[in-house]
């Protein structure tokens, strides 16, 4: 279980939240503090005052793989293929042990054929699952994804999905804007300006947004509505 307790960092607040093992969608309007959210659970920034443990240990002491927004920004390698082996040879893994793994999970992903392509001249979508591909090449047991599936596809949405499943993370934390994408995860976290406001199961919280943009088109087509 992560546990979150009296956090604090600039405008947000969340006296108590605790994220169970799973696919949690974290959704809100612009500027609500999702990013800054999955950034503190990720250890990219420290809070104010507060703590995030998971199993009682500092989050810091738990492996995170994470995706932002900007797949560019992901990119530190020329070849494809050396930017997905890069966390495996800062671990100081074997080569052949990483080049084993790159090519398993390239061909597991149906993405052979871009292993040997220049990093920065793939397309808007290719970098987004190269940067996933780079975040769960070493197993990490927490996933964070920063709305990189605004980038992808239904099909592309598919194949990430299918990634994630491979990569066996224990916790995978999303923060997007689909919200049939959120509707199909087992948690949603709904963050407004009042800092978190909702948090359960799909049909908790969305039966709290229906009046809103936040629901599900897919729901409304369902509902009749």
């Amino acid at each position: 279980m992560i546990d979150i307790l009296g956090l604090e960092f600039r405008d947000l607040t969340i006296p108590r939240l605790h994220i169970a093992p799973g696919h949690t969608a974290v959704i809100g309007p612009n500027g609500s503090g999702k990013t800054t959210l999955l950034r503190l659970i990720a250890g990219l920034l420290e809070p104010f005052s507060g703590t995030i443990t998971v199993d009682g240990q500092d989050i810091g002491e738990t492996e995170a793989g994470f995706v932002n927004e900007f797949p560019d920004r992901n990119i530190l390698f020329y070849r494809v293929k050396d930017e997905i082996a890069a966390p495996l040879r800062f671990r100081g893994v074997s080569c052949s042990e990483t080049r084993e793994s790159v090519d398993r999970i390239v061909a597991h992903a149906g993405l052979s054929h871009l292993a040997c392509r220049i990093s920065k001249q793939l397309s808007g979508g290719e970098k987004a699952l190269l940067a996933l591909l780079t975040a769960v090449i070493s197993s990490p047991r927490i996933l964070i994804l920063d709305e990189f599936d605004s980038h992808l596809d239904q099909e592309s949405i598919s194949l990430a999905m299918d990634i994630i499943d491979y990569s066996s993370a224990e916790y995978v934390i999303q923060c997007t804007q689909n919200m049939e994408l959120a509707a199909c995860c087992d948690q949603v976290l709904f963050l407004s300006d009042k800092g978190l406001e909702l948090a359960g199961t799909p049909e908790e919280v969305f039966s709290r947004l229906r009046e809103t943009c936040f629901y599900p088109v897919l729901w409304r087509i369902r509902d009749g509505t």
